[in-house]
């Protein structure tokens, strides 16, 4: 159980010429917040922000939320980020993911069946890279190393450049149980996505058992400081109603798949079905208001305050807020969750 929680701040996708975050992420720093966090998915990268935050800061740690493992090799992932933890003092932390079949077949054109062996095995290729030991060489199924065909003359190779550090801290995205588990067995801490913290260890106590204490356990929370409790979980509910509706496929939701384990798996087939029916008013409207408040921080200060108690009692160790981006907001998500 976890008593003290880290504070990190988790910004999403740049998404435009105008979301330039910088100011913030200073401002965080400032007040002491330990990282700041990117994603991507088909739309800005993870990587290049946190070069351009990291370039402008100096104590805070940056962390992508996630790089997605297909969108390149081990090798490209392994020197890209050997490359930004050289160049800002050794202070990231690289969140790596599976994604789905939809982005990974659609948008990426690599297959996406076994996800967990390509994890396991991507893994250990960015390791052998970072601790040069030997010229790299891998015999798995979906990363073999040098290529078995081609031109035929493919060598081992060694990372030209000694790393800054040869264990680049690794975190796992996952939301399966056996997604967890690989998570708490090959890497250094785990990004869930949506955390009920009274739930997590019904949901997740097997997959975790084998973790010790520096497992960091990162989730990812939407944190709303506003009187009107109402609005603020409108605000979680048009969230879920993308992730539950809209990302993933009708056969093959692994978002929808999580709120079903959280025992609300009939809402959640609804609210899949309204959202591909195109009736997406009526998918929102479908998401229970209790789902929406446990795994958001949502409402007045002596609201939240209070719910975080329930976060402290679970196995999570770091918050990382979604929603604070001005300097009072920051401040007050500061003062709550460090004291």
């Amino acid at each position: 159980m976890s008593t003290d929680l880290k504070l990190g701040l988790n910004l999403g996708y740049w998404q435009r010429n105008a979301d330039d975050a910088t100011e913030i992420v200073q401002t965080a720093e400032r007040l002491g917040y330990g990282s700041v966090w990117t994603a991507e998915a088909y739309g800005s990268d993870a990587f290049t922000p946190l070069a351009w935050y990291g370039a402008r800061t100096s104590r805070i740690k940056l962390g992508t939320s996630v790089a997605q493992i297909s969108a390149r090799t081990p090798a490209a992932t392994a020197m890209t980020a050997m490359t930004l933890d050289h160049l800002t003092g050794g202070r990231l932390l690289l969140g790596i993911g599976a994604s789905g079949p939809q982005v990974v077949e659609g948008w990426y054109g690599r297959p996406f069946p076994k996800p967990l062996a390509r994890t396991r095995e991507y893994v250990e290729i960015m390791r052998k890279i970072w601790r040069r030991e030997e010229p790299v060489t891998g015999d798995g199924e979906h990363y073999p190393l040098p290529y078995p065909g081609g031109a035929g003359i493919g060598k081992p190779l060694k990372l030209i450049t000694h790393p800054l550090r040869a264990e680049i801290p690794l975190y796992l995205g996952a939301e399966g149980p056996r997604n967890v588990a690989l998570a708490g067995e090959i890497a250094d801490g785990w990004l869930p996505l949506f955390v009920f913290p009274e739930k997590i260890e019904q949901m997740y106590g097997p997959s975790l058992a084998g973790t010790g204490p520096d497992f960091d356990i990162a989730a990812m929370v939407m944190t709303l400081i506003t009187d009107d409790v109402r609005a603020g979980l409108d605000g979680v509910k048009m969230m879920l109603t993308l992730y539950i509706g809209g990302m993933g496929a009708k056969s093959r939701n692994f978002h929808a798949d999580i709120i079903g384990r959280m025992g609300y798996a009939e809402a959640a087939e609804e609210i899949q079905a309204l959202y591909l029916a195109g009736r997406r008013d009526e998918a929102f409207n479908a998401i229970p208001d209790d789902l929406a408040d446990g795994i958001s921080l949502v409402g007045p200060v002596e609201r939240i305050r209070e719910r975080l108690e329930l976060w402290r009692k679970s196995p999570v160790t770091s918050l990382l807020v979604m929603g604070p981006r001005d300097e009072t907001s920051l401040r007050t998500v500061r003062d709550l969750v460090l004291g």
